[in-house]
């Protein structure tokens, strides 16, 4: 546990590792949770989600919560190992049920029918790794509460 929460607060490149994370994961939440960026709000995630992928409730509820909460955790660097924990494992889930089939590339012009490659969720799970090694680092709410468990 004390690892979990271990972290160098003067770390930067842990600071730009999860604030990119962050940024390219939220769209994904706020689409899911909100309807923003051209969703389907939670209502519709769900019914997609729980009908059409055939997942469970709670496993549909999670990808919902992992990817709205989990970047906003990421981006204020709270709990940012757990939440880079969550966003690995719900990328983990996405790449084997829906894209391992599709290659490479994003392949969005040259063959829009095969699906979007392995590319994006390589550089993904590369940022997430990054930030479950390296914690918050710098600017963090995480290197903030260890300042303050030190001082105490």
């Amino acid at each position: 546990m004390k690892k979990i929460l271990s972290i160098d607060p003067n770390n930067i490149l842990a600071l730009i590792a999860r604030i990119a994370l962050g940024i390219v994961i939220f769209p994904h939440g706020a689409k899911k949770l909100l309807g923003w960026f051209g969703g389907y709000g939670f209502e519709g995630t769900m019914g997609f989600l729980t009908g059409d992928a055939g997942l469970p409730y709670i496993i549909a509820l999670l990808v919902i919560l992992i990817e709205f909460f989990g970047a906003l955790f990421l981006i204020a660097g709270f709990a940012t190992r757990v939440a880079a924990f969550g966003v690995l494992v719900n990328f983990a889930g996405v790449v084997i049920t829906t894209h391992l089939h599709s290659g490479f590339f994003m392949n969005w012009y040259s063959e829009p029918n095969k699906g979007e490659g392995l590319e994006y969720f390589i550089l993904l799970f590369g940022l997430a790794l990054i930030v479950l090694i390296t914690g918050g680092g710098k600017a963090s709410i995480d290197a903030a509460i260890a300042v303050i468990k030190k001082e105490g």
